[in-house]
């Protein structure tokens, strides 16, 4: 069976997609948001990384041709704009640690 054919990949990837939608729409009105509102988001936003991260592995891990190609697409979209996706979670991780700073 193909990575991509597995229920629990097929699950995982809408999850993650409809979480990120969902948090990127509710992120529109952070500003308006109080510091408890603010905290809850952040922690959403950390936990959606580390889930994101986690599922890149397994593309990384597998055996499965389609996810290494899947892979080798990111790191040249990504390549586009000049950074790795290890660049990029970094740079996700101090945006969201500038925007703990803010709110202490």
């Amino acid at each position: 069976m193909g990575f991509f054919d597995s229920e629990v990949v097929q699950q995982e990837a809408k999850q993650l997609f409809e979480d990120y939608q969902s948090l990127m729409k509710l992120g529109g009105e952070y500003g308006k948001f109080d510091r408890e509102g603010k905290k809850i988001f952040i922690d959403k936003m950390e936990a959606l990384m580390e889930r994101y991260k986690i599922f890149m592995k397994r593309f990384e891990l597998s055996e499965d041709f389609m996810a290494k190609i899947t892979v080798e697409q990111l790191k040249t979209q990504l390549g586009q704009f000049g950074i790795t996706p290890q660049q990029m979670f970094y740079q996700m991780n101090l945006t969201l640690e500038r925007m703990k700073s803010e709110i202490e």
